[in-house]
């Protein structure tokens, strides 16, 4: 069945109540991006989750939407804490998948006669691909205390600074975590993977700003025209996967709730207050808190390795964290709706959080701009700073999007690969690549996302996020 839109204005549309739809379903685009080759399984998965109980307000989806797990990717669901559903669907395999964004004093004059040695380095010192491992040994208690603190606990063992954890979300630490509900598969999984970026889109990137929107709150961030970035997108691994693989089991072997009707294996669920809710809500924070402190100690070796091969210090190259944002993820927050503070799940599947200025949520550095909002592009055109703003908060339970997201398939994408050499196109157009992997390349080519810039254009223009800085690659390592 073909699904119809709505059109409400230029860059927002929506789906009618149909059926056993609780909520409507509400898409942000353009027309142009509504053109993707799976738009139509992205919209089913829209409606799909428009049945859940509990949901709230609208089932949402932004405009890097693409056909997902249960939920598509690009997809947000808020749901009342008392009477709705947790869906492991709704976070996805890679828990607190995520970006980290670091800005130097360096400029691109600085880097690029030494660029190819430094990608070369970062490539070999930087564990990446399937399975990778990394120098930290962690003992069990070790890693308990890693998915109970997060951030936190890298910080305590000289991996970064206390000012790395305030420019985290959530200050690199969700406190429901509760290593008792993780399994044995999961923690062995973890015990060898801290400091690794692991494969398929994730990445480490050197970027240099090359346009600046708004200067007053790029100022706050510290960004400045030709300054050089560094970018992290990775995850909590092997950990994360077995975490939600183990509570997708579990939530299918209970099968659907008294007087509801699962519109999609992938969606199943617990009710949060539920004995395997909760269970899966305390060992997800877990695999969140395990990202975090991935993240944080891949900036710190990248910090050292950027400093020995440029043979500078500290203190000259100036690496400080702006932010580091996670996307998938079940958070319990509270929002208005109807003019009513309720506290709700939301859960961001492939999608940033963008609080605005004044939320008590914000560190202190951000509480008078907002949050800094990061979205990643491909590895060919560029990136954005974004800032959340007002109509996040009113209208997407403070929520925008993640990414370029895909318009191919893996598949399809080592089709249209055939006969072409990515590494050097993207060396034509002055960016160095290393990765791991036969497929690696053909799958992430530039060609495989849709366009960043007409992404981050239509949730700029809805008002749910505000541009700050576009920043262009210069070296890319991807898993």
């Amino acid at each position: 069945m073909t699904i119809t839109l709505n059109r409400l204005d230029d860059y927002r549309w929506e789906i009618p109540l149909t059926g056993d739809m609780r909520v409507p379903g509400r898409i942000y685009a353009s027309s142009e991006l509504l053109k993707s080759a799976d738009s139509q399984e992205a919209f089913r998965q829209v409606v799909n989750v428009a049945k859940l109980p509990g949901i709230l307000g609208a089932s949402l989806a932004m405009p890097d939407m693409h056909w997902g797990y249960g939920f598509p990717i690009g997809g947000v669901a808020a749901f009342d804490w008392e009477t709705g559903i947790i869906s492991p669907g709704g976070v996805g395999y890679d828990i607190n998948c995520g970006v980290r964004l670091a800005g130097t004093l360096l400029t691109e004059s600085d880097v690029r006669p030494r660029l190819e040695a430094l990608v070369n380095a970062l490539y070999q010192h930087i564990p990446c691909g399937i399975g990778s491992t990394g120098s930290v040994k962690l003992s069990p208690s070790d890693l308990r205390q890693v998915l109970k603190t997060g951030s936190l606990w890298a910080v305590r063992q000289g991996f970064g600074e206390d000012g790395d954890v305030e420019h985290t979300e959530d200050g690199g630490c969700l406190p429901d975590a509760d290593p008792a509900d993780v399994s044995d598969k999961a923690l062995d999984r973890g015990k060898k993977q801290l400091g690794t970026l692991g494969s398929g889109n994730h990445f480490l990137e050197l970027g240099v700003v090359d346009t600046i929107f708004d200067t007053d709150i790029a100022r706050s961030f510290g960004l400045f025209e030709g300054q050089v970035t560094l970018m992290l997108h990775s995850g909590s691994r092997g950990l994360g996967y077995q975490v939600c693989d183990d509570h997708l089991a579990l939530m299918m072997k209970r099968g659907p709730q008294p007087g509801f009707t699962l519109p999609d294996r992938q969606l199943a669920c617990a009710m949060i207050q539920s004995e395997a809710g909760m269970m899966y809500f305390r060992a997800m924070a877990c695999a969140a808190n395990y990202a975090w402190t991935n993240r944080q100690i891949l900036m710190h070796h990248c910090r050292g390795i950027i400093e020995k091969i440029l043979g500078i210090g500290p203190r000259n190259l100036g690496l400080r964290l702006i932010y580091d944002v996670c996307h998938n993820i079940a958070k319990k927050e509270t929002h208005h709706i109807d003019g009513t503070p309720r506290t709700v799940c939301v859960h961001r599947k492939g999608a940033t959080r963008s609080f605005s200025a004044g939320h008590p949520s914000l560190c202190d550095d951000y509480r008078h701009t907002g949050q800094p909002v990061i979205v990643p592009g491909d590895m060919g055109t560029a990136s954005y700073v974004l800032v959340g703003a007002d109509g996040a908060m009113s209208e997407t339970f403070g929520s925008t999007c993640h990414g370029a997201g895909r318009c191919l398939s893996r598949t399809a994408a080592q089709k249209a690969c055939k006969g072409r050499a990515i590494h050097r196109e993207l060396e034509n157009k002055g960016i160095l690549v290393r990765w791991t992997g036969k497929s690696t390349l053909a799958e992430e080519m530039p060609d495989a996302y849709k366009d960043v810039s007409e992404v981050v254009n239509v949730v700029h223009n809805a008002g749910i996020s505000r541009k700050v800085a576009r920043l262009k690659p210069i070296a890319v390592v991807k898993g």
